[in-house]
């Protein structure tokens, strides 16, 4: 049988990250994808995913600003430019759920400078908005743009460069830890490895099942839509930022980015469904949603070109969760909740030393996973 130091689950962002960062570290590394590299069928695919230390939680706050310094890393180590700072504006509604404060707070508390704006401050600098009165809107200079795919591959190829061995089209049926490590069951025979981390988002419990142990998870399919603007100049990065609206429903945005569209998506849609049994046919009445949102605040949108679905696997809380099972220390869980992308190589650092170093010098101490082991939710 072989052997390894340490194993991935799962080849989307987290497990990418994951394998870079043990291989980086010196471990005997392998990783296995039960798709091909760079599929479509789960959260890592497309073009752009948003970057920014503005949460409104301090926890976020403090990991997104290791996660700056991981993809600097990744960058120098490639070659390879990957984030490409916009600046950001976080909207939300006076009187929503989630106030201003919450942001500015969190961003004080780890020292990241912001500008507090009002709707017709945001509507001057940045013309493509027609943001309403008693909107209170948070900006972040730092904010930007990742390309999903390519830093993906980057993370790929950055874990093989240092050793790492990548199976794809290689399903993993069932860990067993044994007091020695784990053996993994694979569609293409076992190997045995010290700890395994297992990023495998909406297929995780497939995993946990066998050990007695479930993480209560909403599996979705959402969506994200391309919009032709008839003038897309006034949507270049250097003169739109990236931009959340944070009121009782959420809805993101980006610049143009590579190509003449805009881009925009709603958070967390509930369109429920099997990750096994997706259908990635979108739905016209959640377009409908984005689109009237759309008219509301960047009126000059233009008309929809195209939309790609991906899938969310999120907990009620969506805080990450981030660490060993209680009961099988052998096994780390990296799960992300929706919302992790921007965190990919600082999470895959955080689990590498975890299971190489027994300790990390990240505080994910807001990020456990639940236990006890042994019921029917971890």
């Amino acid at each position: 049988m072989e052997r390894f130091d340490v194993a991935v689950v799962g080849l989307g962002a987290l497990g990418s990250g994951a394998a870079y960062q043990a291989a980086v570290k010196g471990a005997k590394v392998i990783g296995f994808e039960q798709f091909e590299l760079g599929h479509v069928r789960g959260a890592s695919h497309d073009t752009s995913r948003i970057i920014r230390t503005s949460y409104g939680s301090p926890e976020f706050v403090a990991l997104a600003r290791s996660a700056y310094k991981d993809w600097a890393d990744l960058e120098k180590r490639s070659g390879l430019e990957l984030v490409n700072i916009t600046g950001g504006v976080v909207f939300l509604p006076r009187g929503g759920p989630t106030p201003s404060s919450d942001f500015t707070k969190s961003l004080d508390a780890n020292g990241i400078p912001y500008e507090l704006l009002d709707s017709k401050e945001v509507n001057r600098r940045w013309p493509g908005f027609k943001i309403p009165d008693e909107v209170d809107a948070v900006y972040t200079a730092d904010t930007g743009i990742l390309h999903a795919s390519k830093s993906v591959t980057t993370m790929q190829y950055q874990a093989r460069a240092n050793g790492a061995v990548l199976r794809e089209k290689t399903r993993v049926d069932k860990v067993t830890p044994d007091g020695l490590g784990v053996v993994i069951e694979t569609s293409r025979g076992q190997v045995r490895a010290g700890k395994v981390i297992i990023a495998a988002d909406a297929w995780v419990n497939k995993l946990l099942g066998p050990l007695g142990a479930e993480i209560p998870l909403s599996v979705m399919q959402e969506k994200i839509t391309y919009f032709k603007p008839k003038d897309p100049a006034c949507f270049d990065p250097e003169h739109f930022p990236v931009w959340i609206w944070g009121g009782e429903e959420w809805f993101y945005g980006f610049p143009t980015y590579g190509e003449p569209t805009i881009k925009a998506g709603q958070d967390a849609q509930q369109n429920i469904m099997a990750p096994d049994h997706r259908t990635f046919v979108h739905s016209p009445e959640l377009l409908s949603t984005l689109t009237s949102f759309m008219d509301t605040i960047i009126p000059d949108h233009g008309q929809a070109l195209r939309t790609v679905t991906c899938q969310y696997a999120i907990t009620p809380d969506r805080q990450f969760i981030i660490g060993p099972l209680k009961n099988y220390p052998d096994i780390i869980i990296a799960l992300g909740n929706g919302h992790a992308f921007k965190f990919a190589p600082a999470i895959g650092r955080v689990v590498a030393e975890l299971a190489i170093d027994g300790e990390t010098s990240d505080d994910i101490s807001k990020f456990p996973v639940p236990s006890p082991l042994g019921s029917s939710k971890i």
